[in-house]
C-alpha cells in the first residue's frame, strides 16, 4: 500500500495534464527568438552561409546528405528561387511560433526550416546550433501554447462562445492548414523528396503526426461521446511530459559533460583556461573589455574553477530547489557575460533558452504580469483609449463544490 499510492498518484499527474505550461512556453519563446534573431542578422550573408554561392558547394552537400538521411529541403532544387523560398518559410514560421499561432503546425514547420538550413552548411554551426538542432526536435511533442500565445487566447474565446450559444466553433483555417500541408506531404512522398523509407524513416514521422492531428480534429467534433477525445488527450500529455523531462536530461547531459571534460584538461586544472579565450581575436570583439577582465590573476582562477564547479554540480542540485535556482541564475549570468565578452550572443540566447526550462512557476508568473504590465503602458500611450490583451490565461473563476465534482477528469486514476 505504500508503495501504490505513490505510484498511482504519479500516473495520475502525468496522464491527467501537461506539466510545466508555463516552462514549455518559455523554452517556445526562448529558441524561437534565438532562431530569428539568427537569421535576421545572417540575412546579408544567407547565400554565402546555407545557399548556393556557399563555399560547401550544393554537390557536396548532396553527397553529404545521402550518405547519413540527414533532412533538409534545400537538397530539393540547387534554385536560388528555392533557397529563397526556405529561407522566408523559415522565418514566418519562427515568428508565428514565437507568437504561439497554430503552434502544432508551426513547430513542425520550425523544425523543418531549423534542420534544412543547418544540414545544408554542417561546417557553420557551433554549441548553440547544436542544441537549437535538438530542442527543434523536441518542441514537436510540447504542448508548448498552453500560455501566452494566440493559440490559448482563441480557446478562450472559443470555450466563451460555447458557453454562450452551446455550439463549438468551426476551425476552418486550422483543417485549410491541414489539408496543405498533407498535400505538400503527398507531393514529397510521392517524389521521393524525403530521405528515408516509409517504414522507420522521416516520411513516417511526418504522416504519423499528419494522421493524429486528423484524428485529434475528428475526436473534437464528436459530441456524443468524450471517450476518444479523453483518449488522445492522455497521449498528448504523455507526449508533452515526456518530452519535457528529455529537455531537462538534456540540459543536464551537456552541463554534465562539459564539467568532466574541463576537469580532464590540465589549463582547467591550474586555474588558467579562462584566460585565453580573452586573447583570441575571434572571441574577442572588444578587446579592452578582454584585457579588463583577463588582467587579474584571481579573477581568471575563480573564473575558470566557479565554470566547472557550477557545471559538474548543477545535475545533482536539481533535488534542492533553492540552490539549483541560485546555480541556474549564476550559469545564465555566465551565459549573458559569455554572449558580451567573447562574442557568442546566439549560443548564450540557446542556452538560457534551455536553462529556462528549469525556472519556477512563480517566478514566470511575475515575469508575465510585468512584462504585461509594460505592454499596457506602452499601449496606452501610444494608443490612448485602447485596450490590449495579452495572450494567456486569466484568473479562472473557482467552481463549487457541486461543479467540482461534476468536471470529468482526463488521466487514469488509481
Amino acid at each position: 500500500m505504500r508503495l501504490t499510492a505513490p505510484i498511482g498518484n504519479g500516473i495520475t499527474r502525468v496522464t491527467d495534464r501537461a506539466l510545466g505550461p508555463y516552462q514549455s512556453a518559455i523554452i517556445r519563446i526562448g529558441f524561437s527568438a534565438t532562431w530569428l534573431l539568427f537569421l535576421l542578422r545572417e540575412f546579408p550573408h544567407r547565400r554565402e552561409l546555407y545557399g548556393p554561392n556557399g563555399p560547401w558547394s550544393w554537390e557536396l552537400a548532396q553527397q553529404l546528405t545521402a550518405s547519413n538521411d540527414a533532412l533538409t529541403v534545400l537538397m530539393w532544387s540547387d534554385s536560388m528561387v528555392w533557397f529563397e523560398i526556405v529561407y522566408a518559410v523559415a522565418v514566418l514560421s519562427t515568428v508565428l511560433l514565437l507568437l504561439g499561432w497554430r503552434t502544432r503546425a508551426m513547430s513542425v514547420l520550425f523544425m523543418i526550416g531549423v534542420l534544412s538550413l543547418q544540414n545544408r552548411s554542417v561546417f557553420m554551426g557551433d554549441g548553440g546550433d547544436n542544441v537549437l538542432h535538438l530542442m527543434a526536435i523536441y518542441l514537436v511533442f510540447v504542448r508548448c501554447a498552453q500560455v501566452w500565445s494566440l493559440d490559448a487566447r482563441r480557446a478562450r474565446r472559443g470555450s466563451a462562445r460555447t458557453e454562450l450559444d452551446g455550439r463549438v466553433p468551426e476551425d476552418r483555417v486550422g483543417v485549410a492548414l491541414w489539408c496543405a500541408l498533407g498535400f505538400a506531404l503527398l507531393l514529397a512522398t510521392f517524389g521521393g523528396l524525403v530521405p528515408g523509407g516509409l517504414l522507420g524513416g522521416w516520411l513516417t514521422f511526418f504522416w504519423g503526426l499528419w494522421t493524429v492531428h486528423a484524428l485529434w480534429w475528428a475526436a473534437g467534433r464528436i459530441e456524443s461521446d468524450s471517450k476518444p477525445r479523453a483518449l488522445l488527450d492522455i497521449v498528448g500529455n504523455l507526449a508533452h511530459n515526456a518530452a519535457l523531462v528529455v529537455i531537462m536530461a538534456e540540459a543536464c547531459l551537456i552541463y554534465a559533460a562539459a564539467g568532466w571534460y574541463k576537469i580532464q584538461g590540465g589549463r582547467w586544472q591550474d586555474g588558467t583556461a579562462a584566460y585565453y579565450p580573452f586573447h583570441l581575436d575571434y572571441f574577442s570583439p572588444w578587446a579592452s573589455l578582454s584585457d579588463l577582465l583577463s588582467s587579474s590573476g584571481t579573477m581568471v582562477m575563480l573564473a575558470t574553477y566557479g565554470t566547472v564547479i557550477v557545471q559538474v554540480a548543477f545535475p545533482f542540485t536539481l533535488f534542492n530547489r533553492r540552490v539549483k535556482n541560485v546555480l541556474l541564475a549564476v550559469m545564465m549570468t555566465e551565459h549573458a557575460v559569455i554572449a558580451v565578452v567573447l562574442g557568442l550572443p546566439f549560443f548564450s540566447l540557446a542556452m538560457i533558452a534551455a536553462d529556462a526550462v528549469f525556472l519556477p512557476t512563480p517566478f514566470l508568473k511575475r515575469l508575465g504580469g510585468l512584462v504585461a504590465g509594460v505592454r499596457d503602458r506602452v499601449v496606452r500611450r501610444l494608443l490612448p483609449g485602447r485596450a490590449l490583451k495579452i495572450p494567456g490565461p486569466r484568473r479562472p473563476r473557482v467552481p463549487d463544490e457541486g461543479e467540482a465534482a461534476e468536471q470529468a477528469r482526463v488521466g487514469f486514476t488509481a
